[in-house]
C-alpha cells in the first residue's frame, strides 16, 4: 500500500460546486468519516450548494478559507455541471496543482476527472471517468476499470462506483484494516 499521509487523522478536502452529484460526494464523505478521516467540505462560489438532484447542502467552509489549510488529499465529486464549475474555479485548480506538486493524493469521480485533465494532471496516466466524458481525457491512458490508481491520482467512473471509490480512498489514507472495520457496519460488496 502506498501512503504519504502526514496528519493523524488524515485530512481531506471535498470541494462542492453547484451541480455536484450527491451520491458521489456524500458517499465519499460518509465512508471517510466512518474511517476516522477528517473531511472538510468547501463551497465553491456559494455558501449553500445545490446539487444535481436539487438537494441543498451547507459546506463546512468556503474554498477561499480552506485553500491554505494543510490537507492530505483533495477529492472531487462528479456531476457534469458541478465538474464544469470546478474547472472554472482558480482556487480549486491552484489547490489541485499544489497537491499534485507536493505528492499528495488527488481523486476525482465521474465527470470530475476532466478537471484533472484540464490542468494537465492526467497526462500519460491511467485514468477512468464516466463514459460520457471519455473523449475529453485525451492526455490519459483511458481504462474502463471501476476505480483506477496511478501514482497519487485516483479516478472512478460514476455514482454506481462511489462506494468502491470511497473504500479505495480509505485504504490509501488509513490502510486495509480500516476498510475491514468500516465495512463490518456498512456491508458493502467490495
Amino acid at each position: 500500500m502506498i501512503s504519504i499521509v502526514t496528519t493523524n487523522p488524515p485530512r481531506v478536502l471535498v470541494p462542492l460546486a453547484n451541480g455536484f452529484e450527491e451520491i458521489e460526494a456524500i458517499t465519499v464523505i460518509d465512508i471517510l468519516r466512518r474511517a476516522g478521516v477528517e473531511v472538510v467540505t468547501a463551497g465553491v462560489g456559494a455558501e449553500v450548494v445545490e446539487a444535481s438532484r436539487k438537494t441543498r447542502h451547507v459546506p463546512d467552509t468556503t474554498m477561499e478559507k480552506a485553500g491554505d489549510q494543510g490537507f492530505d488529499a483533495i477529492i472531487l465529486p462528479g456531476g457534469q455541471v458541478g465538474a464544469n464549475h470546478l474547472k472554472k474555479d482558480s482556487m480549486v485548480r491552484d489547490c489541485l496543482l499544489r497537491h499534485a506538486r507536493d505528492g499528495k493524493w488527488v481523486a476525482a469521480i465521474c465527470a470530475a476527472p476532466t478537471v484533472l485533465q484540464d490542468i494537465g494532471l492526467l497526462a500519460g496516466r491511467r485514468a477512468t471517468s464516466h463514459p460520457s466524458v471519455r473523449g475529453e481525457l485525451t492526455g490519459a491512458q483511458y481504462v474502463e476499470e471501476r476505480v483506477v490508481v496511478d501514482g497519487r491520482i485516483v479516478t472512478s467512473r460514476a455514482a454506481g462506483t462511489a462506494m468502491e471509490f470511497a473504500f479505495k480512498l480509505v485504504e490509501l489514507l488509513r490502510g486495509s484494516q480500516s476498510v475491514a472495520e468500516v465495512n463490518q457496519g456498512v456491508m458493502a460488496k467490495l
